[in-house]
């Protein structure tokens, strides 16, 4: 099957193309279209967004942005390119801010076009767009203000400042201090504001920033009318475009939402005992009104009262905070609700088995009016979707689905369904499991991903292991959804280990899946889950993972950084250097649990990290236990389509090559399964280990 948006056939189709092929294949998944949050216009009739989606042929993401009437009357219509898909250091999409003009005639945002990050304008009803800034610098953000006649936009080095500064490193040699990446190339070696830039390390934790990275913002201003720009004083400057959730005024707040116009806010405050977790369990809604002063009013009816609450945002023109909870004894579904401030009401909007919200991340904003809600739907069966939801009635209208012929694909050739259960401590767990198609009466083999399946799942965080696709090609795969984040290490990757075997358990009492093969495979923080698992039980029969564990070679690497590297690592791993705190490196690394690996292990890395994982990943080469490919110019979550691609489809043969026993035909992976039966081989005459699970 394969599914691709081109702009004009979009509005020509309505999308009514329908799939014919029998599975849902890495690639379908790699293509899904993705939303970026929804904005209602002024007079709530309108709602703008940007759909992307990947192109593998040119290794690019495509970028257009959209405007619908909000009544689901019409089909959308393209009004403009939207550039490259700009991304954080780690490859995760930025936010695609847009601005409605007060007359609704414009949108307003920014776009990497030619390789210049300007503010552009749209016309509401696809009659053009142009740049409004022109500067030297990249736009790092942007606001109207004086009712949409004067645009204000931040900037920090020059483009040329930037290029001049990195050919100057390059001519004169790259001093390494506390500030540089080091493990990875060092010129242009990878992508920052859309651009292949020398890094540098920023503020938090492997955060990058450009060169050069200590520029603070600037801003200007543009009138609209005149066209002429000018630079803003500090007073001028102050507060302009300070949206984040650190209002001075409230300190303990984790998210904010201002009304606009007025100054009321609504607060989430994180509340109650940690207990070992590294955040407080709760939260507290409030929210602030004009005749109250500072005095917060605390919502106190059940549906907002230790509830999983993960966005607020004021309902326009009205006294009621909208907000959406998560619940993670549902398998991260969310639900809507709408609390009137002044009468103390709770009212629920809407609910969904999935995501109900503005994108791909769980605490992403619906659009809003006083009528109505813009969200992007989505769930473990169902790729994204817009949907207008009547803020009275809660009825649900589809107003736009790319994704339509791959919604039918799953629905017809996919199953999905959230599993409940609990470990020996009574920890709950959820996941969502998609049972294998088979035909004949042998139990499937099962793949397990740990850490967090929200939404569409694809491929789980980082999205590289297809689970439609192994389902579908006779390996079911579960998702499952971590446990909060304990502070203790050996805690946490347990909560993992004990999350898996007993899934594995129940699935195999109840006749579904082959104990004896079970893969596993994790990015991040599911790359540590499934090392640990490898490393302290005999659960697996083969693993992949993209992402280090801790390593003598990480700690090197990142002791350069100083305090905030080594403050971090005491923090959550209770690691000081390998030579003062030896015992518990020898728990958690894997360099000093060799040994206690007996699942063959593919590693598929970005170029960014992995040589902080050498120092275990080439003695298991070394031992024939491991398979390493590295992809050029990568951050922590791989990004480009070709690579995305290849790690979902070596993914696939992989398990089906250690779980099935099956190699596919195609002469171009003659070699790569050459070398695998050579792995097989070490892995069978190798040594037995003794014991199961050690809990470290």
């Amino acid at each position: 099957m394969r599914i691709r948006i081109l702009p004009i056939l979009v509005l020509m189709s309505g999308l009514s193309y329908v799939a014919h092929a029998q599975t849902v294949e890495p690639r379908d998944l790699l293509e899904v279209a993705d939303f970026s949050n929804p904005v209602v216009s002024p007079d709530g009739k309108q709602v703008a967004f940007r759909v992307e989606q990947a192109s593998v042929e040119r290794n690019t993401y495509d970028a257009f942005w959209y405007v619908q009437d909000v009544d689901g009357a019409s089909l959308p219509h393209l009004i403009a390119d939207g550039g490259v898909v700009l991304r954080d250091s780690a490859g995760i999409p930025l936010p695609a801010t847009v601005v409605w003009s007060p007359d609704e005639r414009w949108i307003y945002y920014r776009a990497m076009v030619d390789g210049k990050i300007d503010v552009w304008r749209a016309a509401a009803n696809g009659s053009g767009a142009e740049p409004m800034t022109h500067d030297a610098a990249n736009v790092r953000d942007f606001a109207l203000g004086k009712g949409g006649r004067v645009l204000r936009y931040s900037v920090g080095a020059t483009r040329e400042e930037v290029r001049s500064a990195e050919r100057a490193e390059y001519d004169q040699g790259i001093h390494i201090d506390a500030s540089v990446p080091i493990g990875q190339p060092l010129f242009r070696s990878g992508f920052v504001g859309g651009r292949m830039a020398t890094q540098r390390y920023g503020k938090v934790w492997f955060d990058r920033v450009p060169l050069p990275a200590d520029v603070p913002d600037h801003w200007k201003a543009v009138d609209l009318q005149k066209q002429v720009t000018r630079d803003l004083d500090a007073a001028e400057a102050s507060g302009v475009g300070d949206e984040s959730n650190a209002d001075r005024r409230y300190p303990e707040a984790w998210l904010l939402s201002r009304s606009p116009g007025d100054d009321r806010v609504a607060i989430l405050t994180r509340i109650g005992k940690r207990n070992g977790l590294r955040d407080k369990p709760d939260v507290k809604l409030s929210a602030t009104l004009p005749e109250k002063g500072s005095q917060q009013i605390v919502c106190k009816a059940a549906a907002c009262t230790g509830k999983a609450i993960t966005s607020i945002q004021w309902r326009p023109h009205s006294d009621e905070v909208l907000f959406t909870v998560t619940d993670p004894s549902a398998g991260l579904a969310q639900s809507i609700y709408r609390w009137n401030v002044r009468a103390g009401a709770v009212l629920p909007v809407a609910h969904s088995s999935g995501l109900l919200n503005g994108g791909r991340d769980p605490s992403s904003k619906c659009g809003a009016s006083h009528t109505a809600m813009v969200c992007v739907s989505a769930t473990a069966s169902q790729p994204p979707r817009l949907e207008r939801i009547d803020l009275k009635t809660g009825t649900r209208r589809v107003l736009f689905e790319p994704n339509a012929a791959l919604a039918q694909a799953m629905a017809k050739y996919s199953s999905v369904r959230l599993l409940h259960w609990k470990d020996a401590k009574g920890q709950l767990f959820t996941g969502q499991f998609y049972p294998a198609k088979i035909s004949s009466g042998a139990k499937p083999p099962l793949f397990v991903n740990y850490y967090r399946c929200a939404g569409f799942v694809r491929g789980g965080v980082g999205d590289e292991w297809p689970f439609a696709s192994l389902a579908a090609h006779g390996i079911s795969a579960l998702c499952i959804n971590a446990a909060p984040y304990l502070l203790d290490p050996v805690d946490r990757y347990n909560e993992g280990l004990a999350a898996a075997e007993r899934a594995v358990a129940l699935l195999s009492a109840n006749g579904e899946i082959d104990c004896a093969k079970v893969g596993m495979g994790g990015l991040s923080f599911g790359s540590e889950v499934t090392m640990w698992v490898a490393m302290k039980s005999r659960l697996l029969a083969a693993a992949s993972v993209s992402s280090v564990s801790m390593s003598p070679n990480y700690y090197l690497f990142g002791s350069l950084k100083g305090d905030r590297f080594t403050s971090g690592l005491k923090e959550f791993w209770g690691l000081g250097s390998p030579e003062k705190t030896p015992a518990q490196w020898h728990v958690l690394s894997p360099v000093y649990n060799l040994d206690r690996i007996s699942a063959p292990v593919l590693f598929q890395m970005p170029e960014q990290e992995y040589m902080q994982a050498t120092d275990y990943v080439i003695p298991m080469i070394r031992k024939n236990m491991a398979d390493l490919y590295v992809f050029p110019n990568e951050p922590h979550q791989q990004f480009q389509p070709k690579h995305k691609l290849a790690v979902y489809e070596r993914n696939l043969d992989w398990f089906r090559f250690w779980l099935q026993g099956y190699e596919d035909p195609n002469p171009i992976k003659k070699q790569q399964y050459a070398h695998w039966r050579e792995m097989r081989e070490a892995v069978s005459t190798g040594p037995v280990r003794s014991g199961t699970h050690s809990g470290g």
